[in-house]
């Protein structure tokens, strides 16, 4: 079903004590537990290319676990990684509008409003090194070049007609920079997420400076954390709300540690519903997943958040 509101309207709504909207979780452990094989440095963009049905699917799942938020599979689709692959920048684009369009296939024939996300990762997830996770990508990557690298792809997506550009999984106020200035003049909302340990973020910086660089940028929809451990997520949203006054958004991973070298994740997780339904509490609008946090996740969050059979 096609929303009758915009997402910046929505999120608004949420923050200023309506119903919370519910994100989806996990694209990839989603693809992963469909038989897709995401060993390649285009990670889930490799299905995007390939398999594009598999994508609807993964969407579908999560609608129907209770999500109002589809994140389309574009975050780690360039033009720089596509090109590793030979493949050109005319085919590019085109995967990169049909991450939009494949996600809002399954949006508009949900049974209720879902808003479509566009997901934009950071230089980090094309360079498939785990850099993400620090983002320190060398002297010669500062603000100019990292606009430079994002304002391509973020125009064509921004083409498609998402609901809202997610600049999600950011280390730090460099590159937060770098994408809102990139993001500028597209005629599309964002929200800036940031990841975020141990109260800073990847890099190392306070969360109040990082949030202090959306708060006057009119684009920005809503601020918040993403592909972090849970227990960052609440000082994070308390910060994100105290500091920019806009909707908060929190959607942790699972909980487990990400090992770069070893590509696998190790120890217990320690996402779950009740505690995510307390983020409602420290001020956030609209909570979902990252890594690891798949459809029966969502579905218990959203019964936790809305109670079974609620309307919203």
């Amino acid at each position: 079903m096609r929303p009758l509101s915009s997402f910046p309207e929505a999120v608004g709504r949420a923050a200023a004590g309506g119903p919370p909207l519910v994100l989806d979780g996990g694209l990839s452990n989603q693809l992963e537990a469909q038989g897709c094989d995401l060993r390649d440095a285009l990670w889930s963009a490799r299905v995007l290319a390939e398999e594009p049905a598999q994508i609807e699917a993964a969407h579908a799942a999560y609608v129907r676990a209770g999500a109002d938020v589809l994140l389309t599979a574009s975050y780690q689709a360039t033009f720089e990684g596509f090109a590793r692959r030979g493949v050109g920048r005319a085919e590019a684009a085109r995967l990169l509008t049909s991450s939009v369009a494949l996600a809002r296939r399954v949006a508009d024939e949900a049974p209720r409003p879902v808003w479509v996300a566009a997901s934009a990762g950071p230089y980090g997830a094309m360079l498939a090194d785990g850099s993400e996770y620090h983002g320190r990508y060398g002297a010669g990557v500062g603000v100019a070049e990292l606009e430079r690298f994002h304002r391509p792809r973020l125009e064509v997506l921004a083409a498609a007609e998402p609901d809202v550009l997610a600049l999600e999984t950011v280390p730090g106020v460099t590159e937060a920079t770098a994408l809102l200035r990139a993001a500028s003049g597209l005629g599309a909302p964002v929200w800036l997420t940031y990841t975020v340990a141990g109260g800073a973020t990847r890099a190392g910086e306070p969360l109040a400076d990082a949030f202090a660089v959306a708060a006057d940028d009119e684009g920005v929809a809503a601020v918040g954390v993403n592909c972090c451990a849970p227990e960052d997520v609440a000082y994070a949203v308390e910060t994100a709300a105290r500091v920019t006054g806009k909707p908060v958004l929190a959607y942790p991973n699972s909980g487990e540690t990400w090992n770069a070298e070893t590509h696998a994740w190790r120890g217990p997780g320690s996402f779950d519903a009740p505690t995510a339904a307390g983020w409602r509490h420290a001020g956030a609008a609209a909570l979902g997943g990252c890594c690891r946090v798949g459809p029966q996740a969502i579905a218990t969050l959203a019964a936790e958040l809305h109670g079974s059979g609620t309307a919203r």
